[in-house]
C-alpha cells in the first residue's frame, strides 16, 4: 500500500508504435559538401528538397542566389556550379511546388517572388531569367507558402505587413490580406487550404479565412510570445512555438475553434535560438529543431492526456542554420523511414542528411506506419478555389515505391540498431533531463530496456542449463562404452 502510494503521482505512460524511433546521419559521402550557405540572419530554412532536387540558399556578392542540385547527386559541389541567380537582393526564401517538381519560387530583399523552371536534370549554367516575376510588395518578401490542394496558386508575406494571394495562371495577386500591424514571422494553411494561420511581431495568433482576408479569430499571446504556428493535419488543432515570460522556449497547442487560451504549454529549455516545428500527419509525430542546436526533439500528438508524448531526441555537435524536409513521396519505404530532414551546417559548409527511422524486422510493406499520404495531384484548379470550391488533397499510396531490403543492407541496419540502443543507454545516463516528464520517460524507457535484458538472460542461463545436461550425459555415455569394453570375457554371464 505504501508504495502504491508512493507511485501514485504517476502519469499514465502511453505505449507506441514510435517511441523508439531513431535518427540516423548519413554517411560524410551521402552529404552535399563544399556549399557556401548563406550567412543572412533572416529566421528562414534557407534549405527546400522534393525526390528530385535540393535548394540551398548560398552567399553571394551582387544580387541573391540559390542552388539547385540533383537529389542523386551527393558528395563534394564543384565551386563553379550553377546557381539561380536572377535576383537583386538576398533570397530570404524558397519553396517548390508540391505538385511539380521541377517549378521553385523564391522570395527576396528585392521586393518580388519569382518564379523559376529548373531544366530536367539540373542546371548546366547560370539561370537569371524566371518564368515568371511577381511585384505588389513595398518592402522585402521574407516568407511564401504554396496553396497544399491547388498547383496555380502562391501567398507570401512581406515586410510591409502584407499577405499577397498571387494567381500564377494569370500572373498576378488576386487578394492582399491588410491586417497586421507589424511583420509577419509565420504563414501556415491548413490541409485543404480553407484557412490561413499567422503569427506576427505584435505577439499576435491570427486565424484568417484567406480568399476574403477576414479575421476569425485573434489570440493575444501575452505569456507566450509566438514566433512559429503549424496545422496539425486536419485534427482542428495547431502548434505554436515561442517564448514565455521567463524567457524559456516554449510550444503551446491550440484548438482553431477557440484559441482564447492554448489546450496546453509545455517549457523546452533557456535557449535562446528560434526554434522551428514540423509537423508529420501521417504519423501525428510533431518534431522541433531550435535555430543553432545540434539536436532534433520529437513528440507524438494525442487528443486526450498528456497532449504531447515527448518520444526522444537526435543529437548531434554541428548546429543547425536550417532545416528542408523531403516529401513522404521521397523516402525510403523499405527501410522503414518516416521522415528526412536536409540539415544546413554553416562552418562546414555541409548539408547532411538525417533520417528518422521506424525499427523493424520485417521485411514487407508497413502499412500502418505509411498511410495514404497527399500526392503530386492538385485537387482544384485556381478558378475553383477562387470560386469557393473546396476539396481534400488527393492521395496516394507508397506501396507502389517499396523496394525490399537485400540482406546485406537488412543486416547492416540491425546491426546499427543495435548499436543506436547501446548507445541511447549511455546518452540517457549522461544527459541530464530538462523536465520532470522528460526523466520519467527516459525511466520508462529504461526500465523496459532492463526487463528485456533480465529475459535474454533468463533465456541464456536455461540454454546453458541444457547445454551442460547434455554434455554429462555424453560423458556418462562414453565412460559407460569403456567399462564395457574393459570387463573380461570370462566375467560375462
Amino acid at each position: 500500500d505504501t508504495c502504491t502510494k508512493e507511485m501514485s503521482w504517476r502519469p499514465t505512460y502511453r505505449s507506441s508504435k514510435f517511441r523508439n524511433v531513431y535518427g540516423k546521419a548519413d554517411n560524410r559521402e551521402e552529404c552535399f559538401d563544399g556549399i557556401p550557405i548563406t550567412r543572412s540572419v533572416h529566421d528562414s530554412q534557407f534549405c527546400a528538397v522534393n525526390p528530385k532536387f535540393l535548394a540551398i540558399v548560398t552567399e553571394s556578392a551582387g544580387g541573391g542566389s540559390f542552388l539547385v542540385i540533383p537529389v542523386s547527386k551527393s558528395g563534394r559541389i564543384d565551386p563553379h556550379y550553377p546557381k539561380v541567380c536572377g535576383h537583386q537582393g538576398n533570397v530570404l526564401d524558397i519553396k517548390w511546388n508540391p505538385f511539380m517538381d521541377h517549378v521553385i519560387a523564391s522570395c527576396s530583399e528585392d521586393c518580388s517572388v519569382r518564379i523559376w523552371e529548373i531544366p530536367e536534370g539540373g542546371l548546366r549554367r547560370n539561370m537569371t531569367a524566371s518564368a515568371l516575376e511577381l511585384h505588389g510588395h513595398t518592402r522585402r518578401v521574407g516568407l511564401i507558402e504554396w496553396h497544399p490542394t491547388c498547383s496555380g496558386l502562391l501567398f507570401s508575406a512581406g515586410y510591409d505587413n502584407k499577405i499577397f494571394l498571387w494567381n500564377l495562371e494569370i500572373g498576378g495577386p488576386v487578394k492582399r490580406i491588410d491586417c497586421h500591424s507589424e511583420v509577419i514571422l509565420c504563414i501556415s494553411l491548413n490541409a485543404d487550404g480553407t484557412l490561413l494561420a499567422t503569427t506576427c511581431k505584435d505577439n499576435r495568433l491570427r486565424l484568417i479565412e484567406p480568399r476574403s482576408g477576414k479575421v476569425l479569430q485573434e489570440a493575444d499571446c501575452k505569456n507566450h510570445r509566438v514566433n512559429r504556428v503549424v496545422f496539425l493535419g486536419n485534427t482542428r488543432r495547431l502548434i505554436t512555438t515561442g517564448v514565455s515570460q521567463w524567457n524559456t522556449r516554449q510550444v503551446a497547442l491550440w484548438d482553431q475553434d477557440d484559441l482564447t487560451r492554448p489546450i496546453t504549454e509545455e517549457e523546452i529549455d533557456g535557449l535562446s535560438g528560434l526554434l522551428f516545428p514540423f509537423y508529420d500527419a501521417d504519423t501525428h509525430m510533431l518534431y522541433l529543431a531550435g535555430k543553432g542546436d545540434g539536436n532534433i526533439r520529437y513528440y507524438e500528438i494525442h487528443k486526450e492526456k498528456p497532449y504531447l508524448q515527448y518520444l526522444m531526441e537526435f543529437r548531434s555537435p554541428s548546429p543547425q542554420k536550417g532545416l528542408g524536409v523531403m516529401p513522404k513521396r521521397g523516402l525510403d519505404v523499405g527501410a522503414c523511414e518516416v521522415f528526412r530532414f536536409y540539415k544546413l551546417v554553416t562552418l562546414r559548409g555541409l548539408v547532411e542528411p538525417v533520417s528518422m527511422i521506424v525499427p523493424r524486422r520485417s521485411e514487407t510493406y508497413q502499412e500502418d506506419i505509411y498511410p495514404m499520404t497527399p500526392g503530386t495531384e492538385p485537387a482544384v484548379s485556381p478558378d475553383e478555389w477562387l470560386s469557393g470550391i473546396n476539396r481534400a488533397p488527393v492521395l496516394m499510396s507508397l506501396k507502389g515505391s517499396y523496394k525490399r531490403p537485400d540482406q546485406k543492407a537488412l543486416r547492416a541496419s540491425k546491426r546499427e540498431r543495435r548499436a543506436m540502443v547501446v548507445h541511447g543507454i549511455d546518452l540517457l545516463e549522461n544527459i541530464q533531463p530538462k523536465r520532470d516528464s522528460e526523466l520519467l520517460k527516459l525511466f520508462f524507457r529504461q526500465q523496459d530496456e532492463l526487463k528485456r535484458l533480465r529475459e535474454e538472460l533468463n533465456h541464456r542461463d536455461t540454454r546453458i542449463t541444457q547445454l551442460e545436461l547434455e554434455l554429462k550425459n555424453l560423458k556418462n555415455d562414453c565412460n559407460s562404452r569403456k567399462d564395457s569394453r574393459s570387463v573380461p570375457k570370462w566375467h560375462i554371464q
